[in-house]
């Protein structure tokens, strides 16, 4: 099954058969400079490698895997085998570049897994992937569900609140878990979200002679003695009127704790179409008050972060619970007053001042630090901050958009117009150097 690795408690280093002969006959690396291998063990161990994967291992002068890799392998160690560190980490294979290195990972090395890690540091053309078949690939096989048609997601090392987002309507998720506790836990945040009446399918230890597949509802979840191994497909059946988080921008105001510092949907739908976030950028939100631009804006696509700053204590804690609430518990938030608090921030590639705006300086620093070609979008309502935008503009160029809305609303027996409070909204592309 594919999943991170995780540290050890002890070494198997004493376990591996060593033989000097084996282990130098043949093991420096390729002619073609690929020094490292990654090869992708299942829960069958070498009867489920190809011939290359097990000429990988066996030409290996060093291992690299964690105990129960090791354990899998162990008939075809020939070289020294090495336990991951606690805590894990890969420098022991970066410093052993130049000699013949097989890491052993569990089915896609690719996939949530150390191969992924290792491709950070490690040039292409340096090493050699050999995957086996992913949890998620043998998982599917098994319930016959098509693979493109089904969410995967991956909690293994990380908060179950990130399988919020995936809770729609008729859906089918594919999770990896950490251990024994993840199905239950599962179960728990399901049921919290009206999603009781699901069905889940426990797969523990695909693919070995301990594979065992078990069903329950999430709201009478009962399985016991479940292998840390292990992963849980879910069948979403939600009650009527659950709340689901839809997939465009500007969810209702009432899925956000707030003191009414929000921005308000539509504001927030139109805000989000101008901060245009793409792949991998990070956000800067300062003042963000309840959070709903940052959360909104990581929950736009998984490879996106945010950092939101804000100055009072309570709205940052209850920043923290609706960014928990609501499928995003890695939004990072920074208490304090911008612009001070921006201080040692990682540079942004985009900004949104909802709160603070009415201080040049704020401004100014904010972009100062923002990347060149980056992107800043500030909301006035105030006439003082309006004026600042104003001058900014005048000074920098960019957009400016005035927004002004209304809402129907009781008037004397009868319905009419309420506006809102206009916002001035400054959108600005920084030069590029």
């Amino acid at each position: 099954m594919a999943r991170s690795p995780k540290s050890p408690t002890a070494s198997a280093s004493s376990k591996a058969p060593r033989s000097p002969k084996a282990a130098s006959k043949g093991a420096q690396p390729a002619a073609d400079g690929r020094w490292l291998s990654i090869v992708g063990i299942g829960e069958d161990g070498p009867d489920g490698l190809s011939p290359a994967a097990r000429a990988q291992i066996e030409g290996a002068q060093i291992v690299f895997g964690g105990a129960r890799h090791l354990a899998l392998a162990q008939a075809l160690i020939r070289g020294e085998a090495h336990a991951w560190p606690s805590p894990f980490a890969i420098d022991p294979v970066l410093a052993a570049r130049g000699r013949a290195v097989c890491v052993l990972a569990s089915g896609d090395p690719m996939l949530h897994g150390v191969g992924a890690v290792l491709a950070r540091h490690v040039p292409a053309d340096e090493m050699r992937v050999v995957p086996g078949p992913s949890a998620f690939a043998l998982a599917a096989a098994r319930l016959g569900w098509p693979l493109q048609e089904t969410a995967q997601v991956s909690l293994h090392g990380r908060e179950i609140g990130r399988l919020r987002p995936f809770l729609q309507p008729g859906a089918r998720i594919l999770a990896l878990t950490s251990d024994e506790h993840g199905p239950a836990a599962v179960a728990r945040l399901l049921a919290e979200y009206g999603c009781g009446a699901s069905r889940l399918t426990v797969l523990e230890a695909l693919g070995g002679p301990r594979e065992r597949i078990r069903a329950a509802r999430a709201d009478g979840f009962d399985l016991v003695g479940i292998q840390p191994l292990n992963l849980v497909a879910i069948e979403i059946e939600m009650a009527e009127g659950a709340p689901v988080l839809t997939l465009a921008n500007g969810l209702p105001d009432e899925l956000f704790e707030h003191d009414g510092q929000i921005t308000k949907r539509e504001i927030r739908a139109l805000t989000l179409s101008a901060l245009a976030p793409r792949r991998g950028e990070l956000l800067w939100d300062i003042g963000g008050g309840s959070g709903s631009v940052s959360i909104e804006w990581l929950l736009s696509d998984p490879s996106l972060s945010a950092i939101a700053i804000e100055k009072d204590a309570t709205r940052a804690a209850r920043m923290a619970r609706n960014a928990e609430r609501l499928g995003v518990p890695h939004l990072q938030i920074v208490e304090g007053a911008a612009p001070k608090a921006l201080a040692g921030l990682p540079p942004p590639d985009v900004i949104f001042v909802g709160g603070g705006a009415s201080r040049t300086r704020l401004l100014d620093t904010a972009l100062e630090a923002l990347k060149p070609g980056g992107r800043l979008v500030a909301n006035a309502v105030t006439l003082q901050t309006e004026a600042l935008l104003l001058a900014a503009h005048a000074r920098l160029g960019g957009d400016l958009v005035r927004i002004a809305l209304s809402r129907a609303a009781p008037v004397q027996g009868l319905t009419g117009w309420r506006s809102a409070m206009p916002v001035t909204q400054w959108r600005h592309v920084k030069a590029k150097a």
